[in-house]
Formats: C-alpha cells, sequence, structure tokens
C-alpha cells in the first residue's frame, strides 16, 4: 500500500525526521487559509500516488497567499498521470542549497535491507550513475549502526551540521521502516537547507500482507480505476504504460509475456493473469477489460493446463461479435484443446501461433506499425 506525501511526512514528524510546515487542504478557500498561516512563499503540491509531478504541471509556486488560492483552483480537479487530483499540500518553500537523495527498502538477492543514498537527488534514482550510488545492508539481527550513518554522511561529503542531522534522521527511516513494515522508505529530494536537513519529499509503501497489524494507519486504495474493475472479474490485473494488452494464464507466464514483449522492442500495457480455470464468461469480460487500455495490439498467451484453449478461443469470438475489436489481436495456444481452439479461431479469420517467441515478435510489429 502507497501513502500519499502528506501522509508520509506526518509518519516522518512523528519519528522526528525533519519536514517543511505544511498542511492538507481540499479546496481553493482551504489552500488561502492554509498559505496565510504558514506565511511566506508556499509550495502547492499535487497529491497523487505517482511520481513525475513537477514535470507534469502539479507542482506550482505561490508568493501570496492570493496566488495559493488560484494555483490550488488551477490544480484541483486535473487529471496527472491518469489520477484526478483530488488534495492538496501546502508547505512552506525552503531554501535549497543541496539535494540528497536517502531510501531504505529490500535486497530481494541479498534478502536484507539496504540503504540507498546519492548526493545526486531530485531526479529518478535509476538515472544515476551505479558508481555515485551508495549502498549499504543492513544486518536485521543488528539494525542500522551510527558508524553506517557516519560512513554514509562522509561519502555524501556533508558538512557538519548536516552531518549531524543525517546521524540522527536515518536511525529514524530505519526504525519507521522495522516497526510499520514498510516496503520502501524514500526521501528525494532530502534537501540541506543551510545548517539543517529537511525532507522535502516522502514516498513510503508498506507491505499489504502486514496492514492487519498496522492499525493506525490510514488505508489506500491505490489501484487504478480498470484494477478496481479487474478485482471485480476475479482476475490479477496491473496496468501499466504501453501499448500491447496483455492476457496470459499463470503468473509466471503472464510476467514472461512482459519479459517477451520488451525483448522484442515493445512495451506491455497491462499485466494481466486470468489465472487456471477461468471459465468462457470471466475470460470474455477480461477481453472487454483489456480493450479499455486502448492499445494498439491485443496479444493471448494462453498455456493450456487447467485453462482450457477452446474457453479462451470461443471468449474471443463471443468478444469479437458482440463489440467491434478496432485492434489486430495475437494469439498463441498451447496445450489442453489447442486444436479445437484453433478450429474456433480458424472459422473467425483469426491465426493461432504456437511459440511465444514468435507470437510475441508478431504483436510488436503490429504495434509499431508494420
Amino acid at each position: 500500500m502507497k501513502l500519499y506525501e502528506y501522509m508520509g511526512k506526518e509518519l516522518f514528524a512523528r519519528y522526528g525526521i525533519p519536514v517543511p510546515r505544511g498542511k492538507v487542504v481540499f479546496s481553493p478557500a482551504e489552500a488561502l487559509a492554509a498559505a496565510r498561516e504558514i506565511g511566506g512563499p508556499v509550495v502547492i503540491k499535487s497529491q497523487i500516488l505517482m511520481g513525475k509531478r513537477g514535470k507534469g504541471g502539479g507542482i506550482r509556486f505561490a508568493g501570496t497567499p492570493e496566488e495559493a488560492r488560484e494555483a490550488a483552483a488551477e490544480l484541483l480537479g486535473m487529471e496527472l498521470h491518469g489520477y484526478k487530483v483530488e488534495a492538496l499540500l501546502v508547505e512552506e518553500r525552503l531554501s535549497i542549497d543541496q539535494e540528497l537523495y536517502v531510501s531504505l527498502t529490500i535486497d530481494g538477492s541479498a534478502k536484507a535491507p539496504v540503504l540507498i543514498a546519492s548526493a545526486e537527488g531530485g531526479m529518478d534514482i535509476e538515472e544515476v550513475p551505479e558508481e555515485r550510488i551508495i549502498k549499504e545492508y543492513i544486518d536485521l539481527d543488528i539494525g542500522l549502526q551510527p558508524f553506517v550513518a557516519r560512513e554514509v554522511a562522509r561519502r555524501l561529503g556533508l558538512k557538519e551540521g548536516p552531518a549531524k542531522d543525517l546521524y540522527r534522521l536515518l536511525p529514524a527511516m530505519y526504525r519507521l521502516f522495522r516497526e510499520k513494515d514498510a516496503e520502501l522508505v524514500e526521501i528525494n529530494p532530502l534537501v540541506v537547507s543551510g545548517e539543517r536537513l529537511v525532507a522535502a519529499d516522502a514516498k513510503i509503501n508498506i507491505d499489504d500482507y502486514a496492514l492487519y497489524r498496522q492499525k493506525d494507519l490510514p488505508y489506500v486504495d491505490d489501484r487504478t480505476p480498470l484494477e478496481r474493475k479487474a478485482k471485480e472479474i476475479g482476475v490479477s490485473f496491473v496496468e501499466l504504460s504501453g501499448d500491447i494488452a496483455i492476457m496470459a494464464n499463470g503468473a509466471g507466464m503472464s510476467m514472461g509475456t512482459l519479459d517477451t514483449i520488451a525483448y522484442y522492442g515493445g512495451t506491455p500495457a497491462n499485466f494481466l493473469d486470468c489465472g487456471g480455470g477461468t471459465g468462457l464468461e470471466e475470460t470474455a469480460k477480461a477481453l472487454e477489460l483489456l480493450l479499455e487500455t486502448k492499445p494498439k495490439v491485443i496479444f493471448i498467451n494462453i498455456f493450456g493446463g487447467i485453462t482450457r484453449c477452446d474457453d479462451v478461443a470461443g471468449a474471443l469470438v463471443k468478444v469479437k461479435r458482440s463489440i467491434d475489436i478496432p485492434v489486430p489481436v495475437v494469439v498463441r495456444l498451447v496445450g489442453t484443446n489447442e486444436d479445437i481452439g484453433r478450429r474456433i479461431l480458424e472459422e473467425e479469420g483469426i491465426k493461432a501461433y504456437t511459440f511465444m517467441d514468435e507470437a510475441a515478435a508478431k504483436a510488436v510489429e503490429l504495434a509499431k506499425g508494420a
């Protein structure tokens, strides 16, 4: 579960991590009042569960309370990265001398928490060269020791004042990370403002399987409308940003399909695992869901075991006959009743491939307009 920035900063404050003075608002009038209360220049930040808000026009600056009200009126209700802006964070505008990056997350390969830091904050950490990233793995038995914080401060090149702040900040982050069952605690940027450090942003993801014991945290439904609809249908679905809609059976098959599409230069529009034993009706609803992603191509990849190839073929034909499918459909069928499934599709003029790589390459080719 992802927390909104203002929720993350409320947690930071509880754990002694310095944050700017600010207030969450839901109307232009509240933004005006908040700016007056804070005093001086403020920043108005859209509260959505996505990054790169600044590039999308979701962050504004205001020198007066009246300007804050005007900015809030423009931001509230706007669509930003597919999300509707319903809340804003109005907070003091910081004097920034340097932007750093710090986070705590889980390294699945090392099976341990890892502290990640960089002197190049304010941008995606993936874009920072590996040699400029600091990584410190943490032993769960001994926790984040003071010498680790000192070493990170040294490698970041911090002066005495900000360095002392970091000595307190990193252990506080780690306590939050452990006590709140977090998968990620990220500050980007962690701002050097004069002689102090301030968390200018907050990104916190909580382990869904631990929510039952985090009763004091607000529940945030971070699913998109299509993901909510998929849950009602009973299929596993994650919305992505590509243009090739994908349906496969089994989580491993679905992930493999995404990887194969990417290998041939395509971009998946979604992850959809229709699972084993999904019936004709549910499969038809899943196909209709894929059309709502507005893809350039639909790629159906079925290795029939419990899921029967003839059921998938029948569902595709049912959808095709009931509604217009305005994009090409590439199908790969192998397994239970594949001969029947192929015959059903061929009668509708749809070719079924045998090999996944051949079908994936065709889907990418069609998406690119060949």
